[in-house]
């Protein structure tokens, strides 16, 4: 067993090995793979053990690859445009969890998001970038 892993150790210096971009292409894969079992299509079939193969030469490729700048790179590219997802759908969450207690409204003049408390009736509202105040119903 400790030659396999010697071997293994030795095969795998100097080349690239997994990350999150990897593992993400590996989550499409086996989701690629469970809808391919349960869509009897011959078409959706075709199509869908053609993406499969392109995965699995794709996530092969990166992991056996000895230019670890380049693959660096595209693992950045990845992490960056995951932290965008995730940032959007945690303000998104923020806002609907706001929204319980506040009331949101938009200044009619510059388009600021302005928060006020629920239940203090009508109140006049000045806008904390423009300085316009209007009226509304809290």
């Amino acid at each position: 067993m400790n030659k396999l892993r010697e071997m293994l150790a030795k095969f795998m210096y100097g080349r690239y090995g997994t990350d999150r971009l990897n593992m993400f292409l590996l989550i499409v894969l086996i989701v690629c793979a469970g809808l391919n079992l349960f869509v009897r299509n011959g078409y959706f079939s075709i199509v869908m053990s053609s993406w499969e193969t392109l995965l699995i030469v794709l996530i092969y490729y990166r992991m056996f690859s000895r230019n670890i700048q380049k693959r660096y790179a595209e693992n950045q590219k990845y992490l960056s445009l995951e932290n965008k997802v995730k940032r959007f759908f945690g303000r998104t969450k923020y806002i609907q969890e706001q929204r319980k207690d506040f009331h949101i409204y938009t200044c009619p003049q510059c388009r600021q998001k302005i928060r006020i408390p629920k239940g203090k009736g009508k109140i006049s509202v000045r806008c904390p970038k423009c300085g316009a105040e209007f009226v509304k119903k809290s």
